[in-house]
């Protein structure tokens, strides 16, 4: 059994014992996060499509661990101009831990 959640503005494929990092949600390590947000639930057999969710379905992801990801680079430079500009950035994360799909 897998599902298709929407967090952070990204659709992600979910299943029972999977890791995953999303975009940052609020809490702390250890607590139990509610995503509603369920686009698709399919089964062996049963496919339920959502118009945009699937009612009543939520899948339950336990937080292991709040960061930021590694560092990247933007450089910006118009040629014979002396214009650069360097900035870098680091985007913040949740990873998640999920326990169990609920129709």
């Amino acid at each position: 059994m897998y599902a298709i959640i929407r967090t952070g503005g990204k659709q992600y494929q979910v299943a029972a014992g999977d890791r995953l990092r999303v975009e940052k949600l609020e809490g702390a390590v250890g607590d139990t996060v509610e995503l509603a947000d369920v686009l698709m639930i399919s089964d062996a057999d049963q496919v339920k499509i959502g118009q945009p969710v699937v009612d009543g379905a939520k899948v339950m992801a336990q937080i292991t661990e709040q960061g930021k990801s590694k560092k990247i680079i933007v450089f910006k430079k118009k040629r014979r101009k002396g214009y650069r500009r360097k900035n870098g950035h680091r985007q913040f994360f949740t990873a998640l831990q999920i326990k169990d799909i609920l129709v």
